[in-house]
C-alpha cells in the first residue's frame, strides 16, 4: 500500500491548507504547544514525545524542527494519513497504527522509558467520555514525574450563548485569515478517494472507520470537563495556557 514521494508530497500540502480552515490561529497554536513541551524537556537530552492521533505528521514535523534531539512517537488509526506520514515525513517520527483508547492500545508503542510530554491536536475530542478517562489516565501513567499532556483543540464553553460566542470569534478570525479560501475537509477526502494511488489505503479506512462509527466520541465536552477529567486521571496540576474562540491549548502535568 506504499506510495510515492510526489504523491505523499502533493496530498500532505493539501492538508495543510485544508486544516487552517478548521484550527483557529492553527501555527500559533502548534507554535504554543512546542513552546510548553520545550519547557518541559529542557533538561533532556534526548526527550521521548508522543503525538496522540498524528494523522499526516503535522505536529510532529514541527516538533521534530524545534527539538531535532527528540525521539518522537506518531500514533493514529488511519492507515492512509499514516502512510502519507510515513512516505513524506520519513525521519520525523517512529509511526505506530493503533487505536487510541482500545484494550492495550499502548503496548504497540514499544516504549523504552518514561514519556517526557503526550501531545495531540484537534483528535481527541472523537474518544467517548469514558474512553477518554481512561485514555487520560493510561497516559498519566507512562509519563515521567513533571511530564505533561498538552492538548490542543476545540472545546466549547458552558452555556449555549457562550459556546456560540466563542464559535463566533473563531469564526471571524478565520475569515480575517482568508483561512476558509481553502478546500474543505469533505472536498480533501473526496480528492483523496479519486486517486488511484490511495485506492486500497482509502479502502482500508473506510474499512476501520465502519468497525469503530458506534464509539465515536463526545464533541461537546467543554475544557472545564476536560479538566475535571484530567484531575481525575491523577494529572494535579491542569491549566489552559492558550485560547482563541473555542480554540485551546490545555496542559496537564504530572506530579
Amino acid at each position: 500500500m506504499g506510495v510515492s514521494m510526489a504523491t505523499a508530497k502533493h496530498w500532505v500540502e493539501r492538508w495543510e491548507r485544508q486544516q487552517q480552515r478548521y484550527a483557529v490561529d492553527r501555527e500559533e497554536r502548534f507554535t504554543v504547544i512546542a513552546d510548553v513541551v520545550e519547557h518541559i524537556s529542557a533538561d533532556r537530552a534526548r526527550p521521548l514525545l508522543l503525538d496522540l492521533g498524528c494523522g499526516p505528521g503535522s505536529l510532529a514535523a514541527r516538533l521534530a524542527e524545534r527539538l531535532p534531539d527528540a525521539e518522537i512517537v506518531a500514533v493514529d488509526m488511519d492507515p492512509l494519513l499514516l502512510e502519507l506520514a510515513r512516505t513524506h515525513r520519513a525521519g520525523t517520527a517512529r509511526y505506530v497504527d493503533t487505536v487510541i483508547g482500545d484494550d492495550g492500545w499502548t503496548d504497540a508503542l514499544d516504549l523504552d522509558r518514561p514519556l517526557d510530554a503526550a501531545v495531540s491536536t484537534t483528535a481527541l475530542h472523537y474518544l467517548p467520555e469514558p474512553t477518554l478517562l481512561r485514555t487520560y489516565r493510561r497516559l498519566a501513567a507512562l509519563l515521567r514525574p513533571g511530564g505533561a499532556l498538552v492538548n490542543g483543540d476545540h472545546f466549547p464553553a458552558a452555556g449555549r450563548s457562550c459556546a456560540e460566542l466563542t464559535a463566533h470569534v473563531g469564526r471571524c478570525r478565520a475569515e480575517r485569515s482568508h483561512s476558509h479560501a481553502h478546500e474543505d475537509w469533505r472536498s480533501w477526502w473526496s480528492a483523496v478517494a479519486e486517486d488511484p494511488e490511495l485506492a486500497d489505503l482509502f479502502t482500508e479506512r473506510e474499512r476501520r472507520l465502519a468497525v469503530h462509527a458506534a464509539s465515536s466520541g463526545d464533541y461537546d465536552l467543554t475544557a472545564a470537563r476536560h479538566m475535571e477529567l484530567l484531575r481525575q486521571a491523577g494529572f494535579a496540576q491542569v491549566a489552559p495556557v492558550w485560547q482563541f474562540g473555542d480554540s485551546h491549548v490545555l496542559v496537564a502535568v504530572k506530579d
